[in-house]
């Protein structure tokens, strides 16, 4: 060890013209050594011992965090440097590194993720009641859905998405729904709606991500689950001279991609060994796949079922629509026969028409509709509203309903507003 010592003043044979403010210099040591830290100050005053160095201190119990890889990177480093990162399980989460924001201001658990990712999930408590399923749509959702979870036990190529198209208002939508309430499954639903966006590439980054919450509702929860896109051709569906866009292409590949891949799913970030999703059925709804991409509803990808409710499957689930209305089976028949060649959509419809001159007696009965705001939205807490009474259903004013709703339907299509509208851009 080399020392080296420092006088504590400086010469007295300074300049007169220097300013004679300056203090007295403390003394320190200087020590060099080939096992300490090159340019290692120690103060005269410091009495720590240097054989028990402070250990640094740990982000976190979870040791697996500081592991570092062969590159000598640790997770965190890693975590940080993936392009765009939507790991949901490192956040404000009590007890996880950042107890900054885990206080009492913002709560014991403020990972706002885990809420989003709850309401993504759909649950069917509105469903009350003794509905009608039919078994043939049955047996093929409920098929689809445990082929899709024993592929690992098949020697089979399966199928990773089910598309169920048909004519409109045939309850596509909520027959499925009412399998996944009768299966225990919390599905992840998507619309049409969602697979357009004025950024290229949201679409095809939201459909993944929906489709590893889904994974992580089988994962976290031990559940069932699948993701659901409801009228898939209304979004990404060609009619006449609609134009293509980009985000069209992407989310086509991305659903083809998920099939032939359903457990090596990208949401942006740098791919790990160990980052295996679950597999999870997907199911589709829409009225007219030809107008889809040919790759994507070949066979291998996409199972097709048509779905086309027989006599029998309409009756069984008009009557039970009506059954609390005290109409027997023989009634809901007729009506059945008086109305062909109707979709489902338009017997619920027909119900609610009836309930119409009930609905214009109870606004009169709480002061008309010039009163109608200040009684529904600005009322007392302890005021209360009349009391609504429903109509009593018979067949003659189910009947009257039905005949009005022809009407409508016929004057729509016989009016055409808009060629009359636009008769002059034909020239």
């Amino acid at each position: 060890m080399a020392l080296f010592r420092v006088p504590c003043f400086f010469p007295s044979t300074l300049p007169s013209s220097f300013p004679k403010l300056l203090s007295p210099v403390p003394s320190f040591s200087i020590s060099s050594s080939s096992k300490s830290t090159p340019n290692q100050l120690k103060n005269d005053g410091d009495d720590s011992n240097t054989d028990n160095p402070k250990k640094s201190k740990k982000l976190s119990e979870q040791s697996s965090w500081e592991t570092k890889d062969s590159e000598g990177r640790d997770y965190l480093y890693r975590l940080g440097q993936e392009g765009d990162n939507m790991n949901i399980a490192v956040g404000a989460k009590a007890g996880v590194i950042d107890d900054l924001f885990t206080g009492n201001f913002l709560g014991k658990d403020s990972d706002i993720v885990f809420d989003y990712r709850q309401k993504v999930t759909r649950s069917f408590e509105y469903l009350q009641g003794d509905y009608y399923i039919a078994p043939t749509f049955l047996d093929k959702v409920a098929c689809h859905i445990v082929k899709n979870y024993i592929a690992h036990l098949l020697n089979v190529k399966v199928p990773l998405i089910l598309g169920v198209w048909g004519g409109k208002g045939q309850g596509k939508t909520f027959q499925t729904e009412l399998i996944f309430q009768a299966m225990g499954i919390v599905p992840v639903i998507m619309s049409a709606g969602e697979l357009e966006s004025e950024w290229a590439g949201e679409p095809g980054k939201l459909i993944r991500e929906r489709y590893r919450t889904a994974s992580q509702v089988v994962q976290n929860q031990g559940k069932m689950s699948c993701l659901m896109i409801n009228d898939i051709d209304a979004g990404l569906g060609r009619f006449g001279n609609t134009q293509m866009t980009v985000n069209n292409q992407i989310v086509s590949g991305t659903l083809m991609n998920l099939s032939d891949n359903p457990t090596r799913v990208s949401i942006g970030q740098d791919w790990r060994e160990s980052d295996i999703t679950n597999r999870v059925p997907i199911i589709v709804t829409g009225n007219d796949f030809s107008t889809l991409y040919a790759p994507l509803i070949r066979d291998g990808r996409m199972e097709k079922f048509y779905w086309q409710p027989t006599q029998e499957d309409i009756v069984n689930i008009v009557h039970r629509m009506y059954e609390k209305d005290g109409i027997s089976r023989d009634e809901v028949v007729s009506i059945v026969e008086k109305f062909p060649n109707q979709a489902l959509d338009f017997y619920g419809a027909l119900r609610s028409r009836t309930y119409d001159r009930s609905i214009s007696k109870w606004v009169e009965d709480i002061g008309g509709v010039e009163k109608l705001g200040n009684k529904l939205l600005r009322r007392r807490k302890d005021e209360e509203l009349p009391v609504y009474t429903p109509p009593q259903q018979t067949v003659e004013a189910l009947l009257e309903s039905g005949h009005s709703l022809l009407r409508d339907q016929q004057l729509i299509m016989e009016t055409k507003l808009s060629k009359e509208y636009m008769k002059n851009l034909d020239d």
